[in-house]
């Protein structure tokens, strides 16, 4: 008799057992959320700090920002929803990278095109010092090579058979 109410009772258990592991593994998500939303955000009060890295004593907004974003992962919005709430109140300053649209997209081409104009640039000025002509010093004889030197070589040999 026991047995047969252990085994009716085997299917309570383990939906109770399942619902309390998704309890968990989603508050453990929302503190993840919480975490990586705060970590897109930056502070307003002007320290230039993360969101949820503010330190400075007395903040005066910090705090309250760190609040209206607890509320935000309460509403059922996404992430991208929260941010944006977050742009039309601060601004666009509040995020700590810029968003990949329209004007801003510019931002996060700016510093390749710059390092890559700068690459080639020094490519360019080596090259043109590389080809530039040597500068001999008055009063002194000019470096030879190639077949200017054989040239030079066979009249020094002619020369010297000669005397």
């Amino acid at each position: 008799m026991i047995s047969r109410k252990l085994k009716s009772n085997r299917p309570i258990q383990i939906s109770l057992l399942l619902f309390a592991v998704m309890t968990l593994i989603a508050a453990g998500d929302e503190d993840a959320r919480f975490n990586q939303l705060g970590h897109k955000l930056m502070c307003v009060c002007g320290c230039t700090q993360v969101l949820l890295e503010c330190n400075h004593v007395g903040c005066p907004l910090s705090d309250g920002m760190r609040g209206e974003l607890a509320a935000a992962m309460n509403r059922p919005d996404s992430d991208d929803l929260v941010l944006q709430s977050f742009v039309q109140k601060y601004g666009p300053t509040v995020l700590i990278a810029p968003t990949t649209t329209g004007f801003n997209r510019l931002a996060w081409i700016m510093p390749y095109l710059a390092l890559a104009l700068g690459l080639t640039t020094v490519m360019l000025v080596v090259r043109t010092w590389k080809a530039r002509p040597m500068v001999i010093p008055a009063g002194s004889v000019p470096a030879v090579s190639g077949s200017k030197l054989d040239q030079f070589r066979e009249q020094a040999r002619r020369d010297t058979e000669e005397v």
